[in-house]
């Protein structure tokens, strides 16, 4: 009998779990329910003065842990496409004003040795001693700042650890989770006795092949991999369509009721992913599941300027600015410059728990940008030839320590026929998201096989 299944959340680890269904029973039936009127998530390709720029993620790792193709490279593989790769260019910091490079030997900014800082931060002396045992106990997860702060001191966290994991997390050290955040870390933590020691062993643990480029991206933009994804899986997508209630029919079979309150629809299905925010996962499944979100807006801006030769910097959040981070998107990614054409420049706006300094008009938000962009290289930069503003509100999540512990307790809950999936559970970045949601597929077809 042909099976259906129910993926809920049309995001990249949905999409990813779709076409990992299609290809493990090219005749299982897939429907997909999108709250929004797209696919697609937070990635989202658009124009800028006709250029292709990102509105969301501009770009994913380019190689796994093991040292084999990342989990988003193999995918856009299977689907055929192209990619690129950014140009070898440095990236900055600021500190107290000025633009300073970034400290080469860093793992996500934790140094491995603190003699290559160049004076950017002042670690604490003496303070990462060998005590005899391990930094961690076996599966102790403790807030990132919490461990560097105590072995390095506050300025390695505040000018270096901060604006790295900020980049990604939009968050604070002092909050995020060591464990899911920086998973080798964690690894060797509990087995080194000093914060140098583990670093240098994460960094020896890591496969990275020799000559292959740090990062990729999708040629043409995300949003074709979105499309191709969807058009790949043979899913039916049913967009505009919150999933409200989940339930269990009389025979065992799964029922969503979806659409608006006073004209309600009902699908009934073998089995159900759902690959949604933290908040609607939780009230689906009845259960309670907490986590916390940042909200970030993005700017985009075109310009007839130069702009400094480097890929772009980060600004710790001790610099005061609503900026955390400039790319410099025609440097970093050359193939997409127009000869002669204008400068791009992609801003990132707001960190965590700075929700109401977003709360401004796009015109007055991209003024601030530009102010503080220009400040921050030290050029007047002009009005931009085109610009806009994308906002992503509750965009990204906060790891709080502990957080793979509780989503373990959340997944051991589960009834049979039902999988979690995305960034909510299982951390962010498209590589990650599209595991996610290709294990999910994995056990949802697992069980499906051993009930026929």
């Amino acid at each position: 009998m042909r099976k259906r299944i129910a993926i809920i959340g049309g995001g990249i680890a949905g999409l990813a779990a779709a076409v990992r269904l299609r290809d493990l029973d090219p005749l299982t039936d897939i429907v997909v329910y999108e709250r929004s009127g797209s696919l697609g998530g937070k990635l989202h390709t658009g124009d800028l003065d006709g250029l292709t720029v990102e509105r969301g993620a501009e770009s994913f790792l380019n190689s796994a842990a093991d040292g084999g193709e990342s989990a988003a490279v193999a995918l856009a593989r299977r689907l055929g496409l192209d990619l690129v790769h950014p140009a070898a260019r440095p990236a900055a910091l600021a500190i107290q004003g000025r633009l300073a490079p970034i400290p080469g030997g860093t793992l996500v900014g934790v140094p491995g040795d603190l003699s290559l800082l160049d004076g950017v931060a002042l670690p604490k002396a003496h303070a990462d001693r060998d005590t005899g045992r391990p930094l961690l106990a076996p599966g102790q997860d403790i807030a990132v700042g919490k461990l560097v702060r105590d072995r390095y001191g506050d300025e390695v966290v505040d000018r270096l650890v901060d604006p790295m994991l900020g980049g990604v997390y939009a968050g604070r050290a002092d909050q995020l989770s060591l464990r899911v955040t920086m998973p080798q870390l964690a690894a060797t933590a509990e087995t080194e006795r000093t914060l140098s020691g583990a670093v240098r062993a994460a960094q020896a643990r890591s496969k990275r092949v020799p000559g292959r480029p740090v990062f990729a991206a999708v040629d043409g933009g995300m949003t074709r991999l979105i499309a191709a994804a969807a058009a790949e899986s043979g899913a039916r997508v049913v967009l505009d369509a919150t999933v409200r209630e989940l339930g269990r029919t009389a025979t065992g079979r799964w029922k969503l009721i979806f659409g608006p309150v006073p004209s309600p629809q009902v699908d009934e299905v073998d089995a159900v992913i759902v690959a949604v925010p933290a908040a609607p996962a939780a009230r689906l499944l009845g259960r309670s599941f907490a986590l916390d979100y940042a909200s970030v807006a993005l700017a985009g801006m075109a310009f007839v300027a130069e702009l400094p030769d480097m890929s772009g910097f980060l600004v710790p959040p001790g610099e005061g600015t609503l900026v955390k981070a400039a790319t410099f998107f025609t440097t970093k990614w050359p193939h997409l410059a127009a000869e002669g054409g204008p400068a791009i420049v992609r801003v990132s706006l707001g960190r965590a728990g700075e929700e109401d300094r977003l709360q401004l008009a796009d015109a007055s938000l991209l003024a601030v940008a530009r102010r503080e962009l220009s400040d921050l290289i030290g050029v007047e930069l002009p009005e931009p030839v085109d610009s806009w503003v994308q906002r992503w509100g509750g965009g990204l999540p906060q790891y709080a320590p502990g957080h793979a512990d509780r989503v373990s307790e959340l997944r051991a809950g589960l009834p049979p026929g039902l999988a979690l999936a995305g960034a909510a559970f299982d951390g962010v970045g498209i590589p990650v998201c599209v595991a996610s949601g290709e294990r999910a597929a994995d056990d949802v077809s697992k069980f499906l096989k051993e009930t026929r």
